[in-house]
């Protein structure tokens, strides 16, 4: 539905973005979804590198979106990690509150 939508803090400053923003067609749930991405898996991996600052701002940016929706959905958040080779997708990766 949406690639890398943004959500700016002020005129220069960005307060949170989305990578992707999908529909499961399973249940018709919003999916906000960061992609992650690490050649090595040192200092944790890609999935890691999630962390609770990410997540705030990942939240910012899907509270933002949904302010378009008069009855949201239901929701989830999903991150999809590339460490080297190894692709891994983490759904309900993290809770917004």
């Amino acid at each position: 539905m949406e690639r890398n939508y943004q959500v700016a803090a002020g005129p220069s400053a960005r307060a949170g973005e989305v990578d992707l923003i999908l529909r499961d067609p399973r249940d018709g749930s919003l999916v906000f979804c960061e992609v992650r991405a690490r050649s090595q898996g040192s200092h944790g991996g890609a999935a890691a590198s999630v962390g609770p600052a990410k997540q705030r701002r990942l939240i910012y940016a899907a509270q933002h979106y949904l302010l378009r929706h008069a009855s949201p959905p239901p929701c989830r958040f999903d991150v999809v990690a590339i460490d080297g080779d190894a692709i891994e997708w983490i759904q309900a990766a993290f809770e917004a509150g």
